[in-house]
């Protein structure tokens, strides 16, 4: 502001209006304001607006500011409809007790045999005679085999399989060899006349409690004390209960 006094005060004077001006410079020329002089500095003294500087970089983060108070509980919601509620059935009659049943033995469910002859021969004129056995080689307890009928009864029922093994007479007629079930003939083997050789079969038959299996002949049958050429096998493949 200083500035532009002196400048108007040297311009006053080279346009030789010292007296005005010294009355003028005498008089209260304020610093700031919105007088004569402060309206001339403005536009004297003031220059263009200059270019905006680059903005600075951001400060750091600030620490983090205390926790708020938690806030009140806020009111709870209706209550729902309660669900449907299932039927109850009816009671049924309680039943009767049964009877104790019976501990398996393993013992009754073992069955088999193995008989031979043991003379040198015997003779039928029959189909239907049966083979008599003088030896059993193999006889498991509860099995029920008859020697002088030759017969098997079961007393297990269940699946059984029996074999046969007889040689014929070499100077005898035909042999004809039959495994029978309570009379009836399941298979049959025959030799010719004037021939020694060993006639064979086998079965399995599913047998019920009482039920007999033997051995028929009819023809001549050769064996020995010593040398079993005849014999009569069977044994149980799986009781009733696994059939």
């Amino acid at each position: 502001m200083k500035i532009c006094v002196a400048t108007i005060l040297s311009i006053a004077f080279l346009l030789g209006n010292s007296v005005k001006l010294r009355a003028s410079v005498t008089g209260p020329v304020p610093s700031d304001g919105d007088g004569p002089a402060s309206q001339v500095c403005q536009q004297c003294c003031q220059g263009p607006a200059a270019i905006p500087g680059i903005p600075g970089l951001p400060g750091p983060v600030g620490p983090m500011g205390p926790y708020g108070q938690p806030g009140s509980k806020g009111d709870a919601g209706p209550r729902g409809l309660p669900g449907f509620v299932g039927g109850t059935g009816e009671t049924g009659v309680k039943g009767q007790k049964g009877e104790p049943g019976e501990t398996p033995d393993d013992s009754n469910q073992r069955v088999a045999f193995t008989v031979v002859r043991t003379s040198s021969s015997d003779t039928s004129t029959s189909h239907d005679t049966r083979l008599p056995f003088q030896q059993a080689e193999t006889l498991l307890p509860g099995t029920s085999f008859d020697l002088e009928t030759g017969s098997f009864t079961c007393s297990v029922p269940g699946t059984y399989v029996f074999t046969f093994s007889v040689l014929k007479y070499s100077n005898s007629d035909g042999l004809a060899i039959h495994l029978v079930k309570n009379d009836y003939t399941v298979i049959s083997t025959h030799g010719t006349s004037n021939q020694l050789g060993q006639l064979s079969g086998s079965a399995v038959l599913v047998l019920q409690r009482g039920d007999t299996v033997y051995v028929a002949m009819y023809g001549r049958v050769q064996s020995g004390s010593i040398s079993h050429y005849t014999s009569f096998s069977g044994f149980l493949l799986y009781p009733e209960s696994f059939n």
